[in-house]
C-alpha cells in the first residue's frame, strides 16, 4: 500500500545510507545509541539538543537532499510533529555552526566556510484573533531582525520592511538570504470562527509572502511550515514558486518518528515497555511513504511509560468536532473517508472540506492511494488507537453534555461486555440516548437518523479503543458492525423503525449468513439486532441470539 523510500540493514542509519558512508559509520552510530540520553520533550531548539546531551533523530540526510535539489519548499504537517525542530536546524546548518553536526549525515557534505544570513519568522507567539495582532507581530519579528543586522527601519508597512531587509543585508554580507517560517497559517487558522479577521490576515500574508518571489535573486533558500495546506489560489497566488513537499513519498518521514529510529535511536527506553502496544498506540501517520509516529506522544510515552492519548490531549479539537456534528457527518465513515489530492488541497476560510480539515490536522491520514484516470484518490482513516479512541470520545461528549454520565456509561459498557452479559446491553443501549439532551434534537435537523443512531452506539466502543469493524463485507452484505472481545464476536445490524419493534435487524444478521465469515476464528458468535425509533429518540427493540 505505501512505499518505503529507504531500505537499510537493520539497526542501520537511514540517512547515512543515503550518503553512502557505509557500515563503518553504521556499527560506530548503533554503538552510540545503545547509551540513554535526555529526552528532548518540549525543546525546539536544535543547539540545546546537540550540546546537553538528548536524544536526536537525524534528518540531516534528508535536509541535505532538499537543499541540493530545489531552493523553496512548503511542508504541511500536524501541530508538535517537529516542524519547528527542522527549521531551527536548517538556521543552524545555513549558519555554519559546524560542531552541532559533529557525528551527523551531512557533517561531510556541507561547505562549512560559507555561512549565509538567516531570516526566521514564527507566527506561533500569539493569539490571532484580534484584528491588529497580525502586523503587531511581524513588526515586532522586523524590528528584532532589523536590529541584529545593524539597520534602521525606513518603511511602515511589513511588506516594505521585509523586502528592506533582503536587499540591504544582501548589500552588506555580499551573501543571498536564507527565509524561514514557522506556523505561516496560524494568523488564519486562529481566526477561523471570526471569518473576518481570518480573510483579513489570509489577505495581508499573501502579499507579506509574495516578496519571497519578488526577491528571488535576494534568497538563497526558503522554507514555509504550517499545519494547513491552503489553496494556492488564496494564499500562494503570488508564491507560486514554491514546491510542496508534503506528500512527497521521499520526505515523508522528514517530521517524525519511523519504526527504525524507534528501535535505534530510543533503543535504551524500549524494555520496560511493549512494542506492538507503541505501533498499536502512536503509529500510522502517512504522507504516501514510511509511516511515523507523533514525536510528543513517543517522548511523553518515554518519560512517564503510560500508555495515554498525549497528543490529542495537548490540542482543543472544540471547531473540528463542532464542524462534525454541523455537519452530521457519521463517526461510522471517520474511518473511511475518500478524497483526492484537489479536495486536500483546498482549504480555505469558509471553504474547508471535511476531509482535508480532518486530514491536514492529524485526525486522519492516509490508508490508500489510487491512480484512477490520472487522478490521484485516498482513503483517509484513523492513523492509531490514540486517535480513534479520544476523538470518538471527544465527539460523545459533545453529544451527551454531561461528562458523568458519559463516563458512567462507558464504564458499565465494557464490564457487561467482560462479563458477556448480553441482557444487561439492552437498559444500557437505552441509557445512551436517554442521556442526550432533548435541546439538542432541535437545535439540529438530523437527516440521516440510521447514521445518528449507529454513531452514537458506535462511539461508546471506539471511546474504549475496543476492535470494532464497520460495514465488513460478507458474499451477501454487509455487516453493520463488528465486535471482536474477550475471545467473542458480537455482530451488530441497526434499523430505524416506527414505535413497534418489528426484529428486523436481527433477522437480516440470520437471513444473510452474516456469522458464516466468523466461523473459522472457533469462538462464541453473537447476533443482536437493534431497533430504533426517531419518534421516541431511543432504541425500542433489542433481540440477540447465539450463532
Amino acid at each position: 500500500m505505501f512505499s518505503t523510500p529507504f531500505k537499510a540493514e537493520k539497526g542501520a542509519c537511514q540517512s547515512c545510507y543515503y550518503h553512502g558512508q557505509g557500515l563503518l559509520h553504521t556499527m560506530q552510530w548503533t554503538t552510540a545509541m545503545t547509551q540513554r540520553k535526555r529526552l528532548p520533550i518540549g525543546i525546539q531548539t536544535f543547539r540545546e539538543i546537540r550540546e546537553n546531551h538528548h536524544y536526536y533523530v537525524d534528518k540531516t540526510g534528508m535536509i541535505g537532499q532538499l537543499v541540493d535539489a530545489g531552493k523553496h519548499y512548503f511542508l504541511s504537517r500536524p501541530r508538535r510533529f517537529g516542524k519547528s525542530l527542522l527549521l531551527d536546524t536548517l538556521k543552524e546548518l545555513f549558519e555554519g555552526n559546524e560542531p552541532l553536526f559533529q557525528g551527523l549525515a551531512i557533517h561531510g557534505h556541507w561547505d562549512w566556510a560559507e555561512p549565509f544570513p538567516v531570516l526566521r519568522f514564527s507566527f506561533g507567539r500569539k493569539n490571532y484573533r484580534e484584528s491588529q495582532a497580525l502586523g503587531e507581530s511581524l513588526h515586532q519579528q522586523l524590528t528584532q531582525m532589523e536590529r541584529d543586522f545593524g539597520f534602521q527601519a525606513e518603511f511602515d508597512d511589513a511588506g516594505s520592511r521585509f523586502a528592506d531587509l533582503l536587499e540591504k543585508i544582501k548589500v552588506k554580507t555580499g551573501k543571498p538570504v536564507v527565509v524561514l517560517v514557522d506556523e505561516y497559517d496560524k494568523p488564519i487558522l486562529d481566526a477561523l470562527e471570526y471569518p473576518e479577521v481570518a480573510k483579513a490576515n489570509r489577505d495581508f500574508l499573501r502579499g507579506f509572502y509574495a516578496t519571497i518571489k519578488d526577491f528571488d535573486s535576494h534568497i538563497r533558500f526558503s522554507f514555509l511550515t504550517g499545519v494547513s495546506k491552503f489553496s494556492k489560489v488564496s494564499l500562494f497566488s503570488g508564491l507560486n514558486n514554491l514546491e510542496d513537499i508534503t506528500l512527497i513519498p521521499g520526505y515523508s518521514s522528514l517530521c517524525g518518528y519511523t519504526d527504525a529510529d524507534i528501535d535505534s535511536v530510543f533503543a535504551p527506553e524500549l524494555p520496560r515497555l511493549d512494542r506492538d502496544e507503541i505501533r498499536d498506540w502512536y503509529n500510522g501517520y502517512h504522507w504516501l511513504g514510511e509511516g511515523v509516529y507523533n514525536p510528543f506522544d513517543i517522548l511523553q510515552l518515554f518519560r512517564n511509560h503510560s500508555f495515554k492519548s498525549y497528543w490529542f490531549e495537548t490540542g482543543t479539537p472544540t471547531f473540528l468536532v463542532e464542524q462534525l456534528l454541523k455537519r452530521q457527518v457519521p463517526t461510522l465513515k471517520l474511518d473511511n473517508l475518500l478524497s483526492s489530492s484537489d479536495m486536500l488541497s483546498s482549504f480555505d476560510v469558509g471553504d474547508i472540506s471535511t476531509e482535508a480539515l480532518l486530514f491536514q490536522t492529524g485526525y486522519l491520514t492516509i490508508k490508500q492511494e489510487e491512480n484512477l484516470g490520472g487522478q490521484f484518490f485516498y482513503t483517509l482513516g484513523y492513523p492509531n488507537r490514540e486517535v480513534y479512541q479520544s476523538l470518538n470520545n471527544s465527539l460523545l461528549a459533545a453529544l451527551v453534555q454531561n461528562k458523568s454520565q458519559q463516563v458512567l456509561h462507558a464504564s458499565q459498557l465494557y464490564r457487561l461486555l467482560s462479563a458477556n452479559d448480553i441482557a444487561g446491553l439492552k437498559p444500557l443501549f437505552h441509557s445512551f440516548f436517554a442521556s442526550i439532551p432533548h435541546q439538542w434534537y432541535t437545535n439540529n435537523h438530523i437527516q440521516d437518523y440510521e447514521g445518528y443512531y449507529a454513531s452514537v452506539f458506535y462511539s461508546y466502543f471506539a471511546s474504549l479503543g475496543l476492535d470494532v469493524t464497520l460495514e465488513d463485507t460478507s458474499n451477501l452484505g454487509r455487516i453493520d458492525m463488528t465486535l471482536k472481545f474477550n475471545g467473542q464476536v458480537y455482530i451488530f445490524e441497526f434499523k430505524v423503525v416506527e414505535l413497534v419493534p418489528e426484529g428486523k435487524a436481527l433477522q437480516q444478521i440470520k437471513d444473510k449468513a452474516y456469522a458464516d465469515k466468523y466461523r473459522a476464528l472457533n469462538q462464541p458468535i453473537y447476533l443482536i439486532g437493534v431497533e430504533f425509533s426517531k419518534t421516541d429518540r431511543n432504541i425500542v427493540g433489542f433481540d440477540w441470539e447465539v450463532a
